[in-house]
């Protein structure tokens, strides 16, 4: 890891970190100098990012938390903060795919349990990080939205519905505290190759999600790591209340 000072003397919190674009996000702001808070419902996962990312000289450390509580979300921003000193930038990325399904067939149980995460945890995220990036005079957040944020996708009702929410919310609160320093975007990415992904489809099926799009390849965590961490910099200093694609053209055809 080649520490830089883009993040120096910040600290970064990154849920959903523990793999795939959670843990790329996480490895690439302490890569720039971050302090980073690698939160994840499997400990396990959280902790073996934050050794990795302390064996090349980043500075992190591990917990756990379920987004879809709101007791747990408190006790995770109290965590970055008490650890830490306070809380400079928040990456809301877990997220959960659910059920595949007609809408006229889609199961209730797996509609409750995605909004819970993908739409109530964004939401339990922000109302905690909010006061802590107010307490450190602003910040930026960036929620992981989707492709699937802007555009449907057939049997995927509470996945779709769920990221069009975290649009909707994002834009809010950056007109609500935009005069107050904080800067709230959100990132719709493509599809992703990520070790869930690769564990669950064989080549072929991968191959045929990539051909989806125009560049005829799904994207890589890294790639949306480098949008997210331009989002959280000062780079991005008049950015705020937008919806940023890393799709390799999925939602231009």
């Amino acid at each position: 890891m080649t520490t830089g000072a883009q993040f120096a003397d910040k600290t970064a919190l990154v849920t959903g970190a523990g793999s795939g674009i959670g843990e790329a996000v996480a490895v690439a702001l302490a890569a720039r100098g971050a302090r980073v808070v690698i939160a994840d419902l499997n400990l396990a996962a959280a902790q073996r990012v934050a050794a990795a990312i302390g064996a090349t000289g980043g500075v992190a450390a591990a917990v756990a938390a379920d987004v879809a509580d709101v007791a747990s979300v408190e006790a995770m921003v109290r965590f970055a903060t008490e650890t830490y000193g306070g809380l400079d930038v928040a990456v809301n990325n877990a997220g959960i795919g659910g059920a595949q399904a007609p809408t006229g067939e889609y199961p209730p149980d797996s509609w409750e349990a995605v909004l819970r995460v993908n739409l109530s945890g964004v939401f339990y995220c922000m109302r905690h990080e909010i006061p802590a990036l107010l307490a450190r005079g602003g910040g930026a957040i960036v929620n992981m939205a989707s492709i699937l944020g802007s555009v449907g996708f057939a049997g995927s009702a509470a996945y779709v519905a769920a990221k069009h929410g975290v649009l909707g919310l994002t834009q809010t609160a950056a007109i609500e505290y935009a005069t107050q320093g904080i800067r709230v975007n959100s990132i719709g990415p493509g599809f992703i190759t990520t070790p869930l992904l690769a564990a669950n489809l064989d080549a072929a099926a991968q191959r045929a999600i990539g051909a989806l799009h125009p560049m005829q390849r799904m994207g890589t965590p890294a790639e949306v790591a480098a949008l997210a961490c331009f989002l959280a910099s000062d780079e991005a200093s008049f950015i705020t209340g937008s919806y940023h694609l890393v799709d390799g053209g999925y939602t231009a055809q």
